[in-house]
């Protein structure tokens, strides 16, 4: 009898164990989206891409979280970033993906990623997927140059240029409100950038899927062909010796593309980076 019972207790308590385990560690085919992302424009013939490792995302040593990453139980990540040295700003997150040295950098991209934004310090606030730089630090003024397409958490979108780090910013270009809160739901943002006019200017698009349903809707499409200044002091703006216009236009190419935000707790999947080919 005693037997019996203590081996009851011993097969209850190991099937205990096993559902705990489920629990806190999802299986790695339970994943939130089981269709392929829709592409706008098609890899260009030789060029590179990048997609999300959802079971290992820092595996490939391209992608840098830059901050700790947490798996949740749909297969998604959650961060919230980190407080950086001489930053006002908390939570800052900073995800890139990196070109090994043997390859070419990243330009004409399509940039996707889904997410959900848990917390927020302002409505204000805004999701940033950016290309066509290097590192943004104060050390190396000129390396931080990029292209910014964001959404904010109560919907607006806009593009930004910063033409160096961080006096060669300009004011936000073609904002307008595009769709409700994006708090606590899931979205898709993806942002497009290429050279046109035999590279002499960019055309900058902007899509967004707002029912997590792979349904992109184009929400922004601009040109940057001259005339879109850098808002500081001509002093400020000149101090940096970058040897460029103040209007510059970034039809360069950089080894880094980022996601950004400031002050957010987010989840994200789905991310992923393509070199396409630009329509004629």
């Amino acid at each position: 009898m005693i037997i019996d019972i203590v081996i009851i207790v011993g097969t209850v308590l190991i099937l205990s164990y096993f559902y705990y385990l489920q629990t806190i560690q999802p299986p790695p085919s339970v994943f939130r989206h089981t269709f392929k992302v829709k592409q706008i424009y098609q890899t260009r013939l030789g060029g590179r891409e990048w997609f999300l490792d959802r079971n290992n995302p820092t595996s490939d040593g391209i992608f840098d979280p830059g901050s700790p990453i947490k798996q949740q139980a749909d297969g998604s990540w959650e961060i919230n970033g980190n407080l950086r040295p001489g930053n006002k700003y908390e939570d800052q997150v900073r995800m890139t993906v990196g070109t090994p040295a043997s390859q070419e950098q990243w330009k004409n991209v399509e940039i996707t990623g889904y997410a959900r934004v848990l917390s927020a310090d302002s409505n204000s606030d805004d999701l940033d997927w950016y290309a066509r730089g290097g590192t943004h630090s104060s050390d190396v003024p000129c390396e931080g140059t990029a292209l910014k397409g964001t959404i904010s958490v109560d919907g607006d979108v806009s593009w930004l240029k910063e033409i160096w780090h961080t006096g060669g910013y300009t004011k936000p270009r073609d904002t307008h409100h595009v769709t409700d809160s994006i708090l606590n739901r899931w979205i898709g943002w993806k942002v497009v950038m290429y050279n046109i006019n035999d590279n002499k200017a960019v055309k900058m698009e902007a899509y967004l899927d707002d029912n997590d349903n792979n349904h992109w809707k184009k929400v922004s499409d601009i040109v940057d062909n001259g005339g879109w200044y850098a808002r500081s002091s001509n002093q400020e703006f000149y101090s940096a010796g970058c040897g460029r216009p103040k209007d510059y236009i970034i039809t360069n190419s950089g080894p880094l593309v980022t996601y950004r935000s400031d002050n957010m707790d987010w989840d994200f999947a789905d991310l992923s980076v393509r070199e396409i080919q630009p329509p004629q």
